[in-house]
């Protein structure tokens, strides 16, 4: 969303995904002197550039070091362009450094409106270039542009055959969708769900056989036809193999002399998913070096928006005009989407799904907190004894509370709705190279809400870790809590998007609701009980898990429900069964949504309106589903998960996994400033695991110039295109990444083992003998497994208002409602078929249920 005022309206001809007829008759030329026999005029260059003819050719000596590409630039006034009419530019050219021409035809003056914007690369040997568009609107007098700037070193520059001419046959786009077998192109979990879509137009059922590697038949069966499927309206068939269990690579589905795309069987298929797609934040820090130790020497960066110039730095950022007099550090957290902006809304839901991943890690019966551990992902912290996922987290809730308006100021508490250039910069833009002047703008209360709730949740995580920080989180979020409370109508101006998206909300009682929770959730204060269940939001399913889609910045509601289901709290048993039928009655439908689909994703917005980062959208869903699955086990929640990932990664009506490096048919192309490799072949594409936004019904009337060239009367599901230029289908953002990485972390323990239900070795037996104001707790922790635990820990989250008191046979640690039991000297070692029998007392002012999941050393231990 934040790039969408970054071009107009352009279009282009993508070589090999176009048909044209060759005897459409061109019109006359359009460009004067494209020869340059006559010299240089009436060609024009910027003030950097003393172009001239040689050899026939106009060249010129481009400097090093511009930011942008339209900092150096080579052009042609007073072309005369007609709206509706098809034109055919063309041209010639060399460069002794590569570099990638930005091809425009546009307005002179603002706003420069674009009828054709493509990226060229041009190399040392003459390069044919040749561009066809429709042009969107009338320009009696266009200017013709080669923009060359933004390159690092000097080159020169050469240019001949320029020739613009009307006439041209419209280009028809045709996407490649390769097999009409579709698979999940990774593969599928042993014990899991196994299905996949036809693209067929027969009537009657059809054979469907899957390979093995070796080109022996492991499964064979019927596909079962489905009609129209609405979202693509394709005619598809199904077909299931679940009953398959063998693990495997390289198996294949062919029906009707069609093979699908390879894929696996087994059961560590997203443990490498779960670490890239936590990566992905890393990678997008501001004002870090990106080590090349962690991510490799293709994806180091230097520290961006540092002070260092060009930068102008976010150490010391006025308010943009008219919003304030005074200046903030609020210097890290994480680079939004493909632009370099930072926005609070974004990075609260993207921070809280990150922690969420962790707390889940906590509370889940089945999931696995040593997989999220210290020294587990790539991050620079690692090995300071904080589990790396909360390393990464607090990047960017450091920022998120540096953009808190300071005490004294007549806004005091509340939070600055964002931070980002004060205009527009270009493709491609590393973050060290942005000139731009940084700005604050005004405080909202969505975003002053979004730091209540995100803070909340870090007071009671970081707690075991840094008990400073976590005080800090927590003054931060009760300060922004009162500070909404006094303001709770300040909306963010829809109108304020130069320079970065508005990302406006006319609508924040979602957010109240989840601030109340977190802050219910961390304190257990009555006031934010009152909150929440005062809430005309709270147990109202269609607001929260609605069926057009449930979870996203601008719909936080759900949050605060699944936080309230999962996370031990002081509600009565009561409220916390009306939660969870909540999280459960969502699911449902999301699971019913799943099951009635040809592609099997658990998605269908009425009238197949496809949003703007609908791959989001399935992915929350997941969350929502993963969760109820968690809370009763139940099968259905879990397949329904599964057929969603299945839809990300190719079985979709593109035949295109939507995650970069998984599957044979990857999107590699995504919006993005510095992951730029299709403008610029010296940068690389985006990191692994990196998601793009998909299909994105509202895409041509956004004023996407891809979508509005190539997209026009595409069926919903068909609405993406993996290019760059396309940012309303082909985005990537961090509140994108962050419930893929939930969900990366859930599947990859729904596959540990290479079953659904992995197995445990440890169980523990928690035994409470409840008295007046508490209770005794005894505890036998039993080793099933093959080998020695030495040293052990057992941790778990107390329900209620539950505080340790005498204690024996082991060390104990409580913070908030982390409790923590770790061995004494003699009984440090826990050998195979071994247990150790410890207690405590507890007292509490309720009665309260025994908890619910247990973690030896970061491992699911089953109960006793």
């Amino acid at each position: 969303m934040s790039a969408a005022a970054l071009l107009c309206a352009a279009a282009l001809t993508v070589p090999g995904t176009a048909l044209a007829a060759d005897d459409a008759e061109p019109g006359p030329e359009q460009i004067a002197n494209g020869d340059f026999a006559a010299g240089v005029a009436p060609w024009w260059a910027t003030a950097n550039l003393t172009p001239a003819v040689s050899d026939g050719r106009l060249c010129a000596e481009v400097p090093a070091g511009t930011a942008n590409a339209w900092d150096v630039i080579i052009g042609q006034n007073d072309v005369p362009i007609v709206a509706g009419e098809s034109y055919e530019l063309s041209y010639s050219a060399s460069s002794t450094v590569p570099l990638t021409v930005q091809t425009r035809v546009q307005e002179a003056a603002e706003p420069y409106t674009t009828v054709l914007a493509t990226a060229d690369p041009v190399g040392t040997e003459v390069t044919e270039v040749s561009r066809t568009f429709t042009a969107s609107v009338d320009q009696p007098a266009a200017s013709v542009q080669l923009q060359i700037g933004g390159g690092e070193r000097a080159t020169t520059f050469c240019l001949d055959d320029v020739s613009l001419r009307g006439g041209a046959e419209p280009p028809v786009y045709v996407p490649d969708t390769g097999s009409p077998v579709r698979v999940n192109q990774v593969g599928y979990l042993p014990r899991g769900p196994k299905s996949g879509t036809l693209v067929s137009d027969a009537d009657a059922p059809l054979t469907w056989t899957v390979k093995a590697g070796d080109g022996s038949t492991a499964a064979t069966g019927e596909t079962v036809p489905q009609g129209e499927d609405p979202s693509s309206l394709q005619r598809v068939h199904t077909f299931d193999f679940t009953g398959l269990t063998a693990a495997g690579d390289g198996y294949t589905v062919e029906v009707d002399g069609e093979v699908s795309e390879p894929f696996s069987i087994r059961g560590d298929l997203y443990d490498g998913l779960r670490s890239d797609a936590l990566a992905y934040f890393y990678h997008n820090r501001s004002g870090t070096p990106i080590e090349a130790d962690l991510v490799g020497e293709e994806y180091a960066r230097p520290a961006g928006h540092i002070g260092v110039a060009p930068n102008k730095g976010d150490t010391d950022v006025p308010c943009k005009p008219g919003v304030c007099d005074y200046r903030l550090d609020v210097s890290g957290g994480w680079y939004d989407a493909g632009d370099h902006g930072k926005y609070v809304v974004n990075g609260g839901i993207s921070v809280a799904q990150l922690m969420s991943t962790y707390e889940r890690a906590l509370t889940a019966p089945d999931a696995e907190s040593a997989e999220l551990g210290d020294g587990e992902l790539r991050v620079p912290e690692r090995g300071n004894g904080v589990p790396d996922i909360l390393d990464e987290a607090r990047w960017e809730l450091d920022f998120l509370m540096k953009m808190q308006v300071p005490a004294g100021e007549p806004l005091a508490g509340m939070v600055h709705h964002k931070m980002h250039d004060a205009e527009w910069t270009g493709l491609p833009m590393k973050p060290h190279l942005d000139p731009q002047q940084r700005e604050l703008h005004a405080p909202s209360t969505a975003a002053t809400l979004n730091l209540a709730a995100a803070a909340a949740q870090c007071a009671r995580l970081y707690a075991p870790f840094d008990a400073a920080f976590a005080d800090r989180c927590l003054r931060a979020s009760e300060t922004a809590w009162e500070a909404a409370k006094r303001h709770p109508d300040m909306l963010a101006d829809p109108n304020d998007g130069t320079g970065g998206g508005t990302y406006s909300d006319n609508e924040v009682s979602d957010e109240f609701y989840w601030a109340a929770a977190e802050l219910f959730t961390t304190t257990g204060e009555d006031t934010y009980r009152q909150a929440v269940l005062s809430s005309a939001l709270h147990g109202d399913v269609d607001a929260v898990f609605s069926a057009n889609g449930g979870i996203s910045w601008g719909s936080t509601a759900g949050l605060g429900v699944l936080t309230l289901a999962t996370v031990p709290s002081a509600l009565t048993a009561e409220q916390l069964a009306q939660v969870r039928t909540t999280v459960t009655k969502g699911a449902d439908r999301y699971a019913a949504q799943s099951r009635d689909q040809a592609y099997g994703l658990p998605y269908a917005p009425a009238g197949e309106d496809y949003v703007w980062g609908s791959n989001s959208a399935v992915l929350n869903n997941m969350v929502v589903l993963a969760t109820a699955h968690d809370l009763t086990g139940k099968a259905a929640y879990q397949d329904a998960v599964l057929r969603g990932a299945d839809y990300l990664l190719g079985r979709n009506p593109l035949n295109r996994s939507y995650v970069t490096g998984y599957g044979e048919r990857d999107s590699e192309n995504q919006h993005h400033r510095f992951w730029a490799h299709q403008n610029d072949p010296s940068l690389p594409h985006p990191a692994p695991g990196s998601l793009a936004g998909g299909p994105n019904l509202t895409a041509i009337a956004s004023g996407d110039p891809v979508a509005a060239e190539k997209l026009t009367g595409c069926a919903p599901a068909m609405c993406y295109i993996d290019d760059i230029g396309s940012w309303s289908t082909n985005e990537i953002t961090v509140n994108w990444n962050a419930p893929l990485a939930f969900i990366a972390s859930y599947l990859d323990d729904a596959g540990d083992g290479g079953t659904v239900a992995p197995a445990r070795t440890c169980e523990v037996t928690y035994s409470s003998h409840p008295w007046n104001s508490g209770s005794t707790v005894t505890v036998r922790l039993r080793n099933t497994g093959s080998e020695a635990v030495s040293p052990w820990s057992l941790t778990w989250l107390l329900p209620g208002e539950q505080k340790l008191s005498h204690t024996w046979s082991a060390e104990f640690g409580q913070h908030g409602r982390t409790v923590s039991a770790s061995p004494l000297s003699w009984n440090r070692t826990l050998a195979p078929g071994a247990a150790v029998d410890f207690g405590f007392n507890v007292a509490a002012p309720a009665p309260a249920p025994d908890p619910g999941a247990f973690k030896l050393n970061g491992r699911a231990c089953s109960s006793g």
